[in-house]
């Protein structure tokens, strides 16, 4: 019998590791309910990777979307938010279709389009002017405010945290009246 060979054992380890160093990191979603602060969220499940050449804003059609398991998984976050204790939030989203029907099926509020939210995914040009209206956006809102939930990609949440999220998670933030809120944690995703 051969024995397999791993030719960097410390890689191993550190990958070993990596659940529990993220698992530090999770955050009850009742943190969410205190005053002054943000759940920035990825999109729930919508399978593939970007979006299919000639998409359209105004065409979900021509979108990469959620499918049935992404509609289910953004419900049930929604529910698990109304258990702990937010039943209503200010509620912003990418103007991506998946990001808007993710927003949607949370119920937490009337969903508003922020652009400042949307995808800059094959578009690195347009990334720090993005990430500067979306850091100004973030300053302009109340340290003791209600609950906001703002639903994105991937590319703006790693802008934003220097690290990635699965579809359905994100990162919470303490709202300080900077354009460089705090962040406190991350929620799971189901």
């Amino acid at each position: 019998m051969r024995r397999a060979f791993f030719p960097w054992p410390w890689l191993a380890l550190a990958l070993l590791a990596a659940p529990a160093a993220w698992a530090g990191d999770i955050l009850p979603l009742t943190e969410l309910a205190k005053p002054g602060r943000v759940l920035l969220l990825r999109h729930a499940y919508a399978p593939g990777t970007g979006d299919p050449p000639g998409f359209r804003l105004d065409d979900c059609a021509s979108q990469r979307n959620l499918d049935a398991s992404g509609r289910a998984q953004a419900s049930a976050l929604g529910e698990r938010l109304k258990r702990a204790g937010i039943a209503r939030a200010r509620v912003y989203s990418s103007q991506w279709c998946r990001c808007r029907e993710t927003a949607r099926l949370l119920q937490l509020g009337e969903v508003q389009p922020l652009p400042a939210l949307n995808s800059f995914y094959g578009r690195a040009q347009e990334r720090d002017a993005r990430v500067a209206a979306l850091r100004s956006f973030l300053a302009a809102l109340a340290p003791d405010g209600v609950p906001v939930v703002m639903v994105t990609h991937q590319y703006t949440i790693t802008a934003l945290t220097g690290a990635g999220t699965p579809s359905g998670g994100g990162s919470i933030f303490e709202l300080n009246g900077s354009d460089t809120p705090r962040r406190i944690g991350a929620i799971e995703a189901d």
